[in-house]
């Protein structure tokens, strides 16, 4: 069985989108879906139309790296997939996971492309393909063996923000075996339309450089928080 953890604060017109993407519905008795509620959520997502398989997980800790570590306490799953609410799946996606870690792989990442058809987002998906610098981030849809995920340590629920870089550099410390899967992901372009695509990138970029050179977590959230705005999250 597949676990699909997909941690959501405010993300009910996504959620909804998610319940009726094609390879869901191929795969149900392959899947679980737990979605990782923050306590702080306020829309009305106990009205969500979803099948049985779906668990509404109603967290005790605020945060992307606490909810899916609580997810994957209760999760049944031989391998952890972490999904964020505003990405979608593309065809043959739960083909690709087990194909890849069938493949002397113990985690993946996907390729994405934007649901705007930019030239400028074109090319920044373009770098999503192959490893290097922004490699790891969670719109690129981790995917892991349970067994790998425990003893990494899961998440680290003290890095409030990049808790997906953070446990990426940690595969790549202990040599985890990982492929990226050229399928693409559809990710939302909703930073870029709420920020000019100049301020995205630029701040990304200056982000991703102070954490590689080890500058606190809750300083990094401070500095996102100031260069770019996120009115969708409520």
């Amino acid at each position: 069985m597949i676990s699909i953890i997909i941690p959501a604060h405010n993300e009910f017109n996504n959620l909804q989108r998610l319940f009726n993407v094609a390879c869901f519905l191929e795969h149900e008795r392959l899947l679980e879906i737990i979605i990782a509620i923050s306590p702080g959520n306020s829309d009305a997502i106990e009205n969500l139309e979803c099948n049985k398989k779906v668990q509404l997980l109603y967290c005790t800790n605020k945060g992307r790296a606490a909810q899916m570590n609580e997810a994957s306490q209760i999760a049944k799953g031989k391998i952890f997939t972490f999904l964020h609410a505003d990405v979608v799946p593309p065809s043959g996606f739960i083909d690709d996971i087990l194909t890849s870690l069938e493949n002397e792989n113990d985690a993946g990442f996907f390729s994405y492309k934007f649901d705007k058809d930019k030239w400028y987002l074109r090319v920044n998906a373009l770098f999503t393909a192959k490893d290097g610098l922004f490699t790891g981030g969670g719109d690129q849809c981790l995917f892991i063996k349970k067994e790998v995920f425990n003893q990494l340590g899961k998440f680290d629920e003290h890095q409030v923000l990049m808790e997906d870089f953070e446990f990426f550099r940690r595969m790549k410390k202990e040599n985890v075996p990982y492929t990226i899967v050229k399928n693409d992901l559809i990710v939302s372009a909703r930073k870029y339309e709420s920020n000019s695509y100049l301020r995205v990138n630029l701040s990304n970029l200056l982000l991703v450089v102070l954490f590689k050179f080890g500058y606190p977590s809750y300083k990094l959230k401070t500095l996102h928080n100031k260069l770019i705005r996120t009115p969708y999250n409520g």
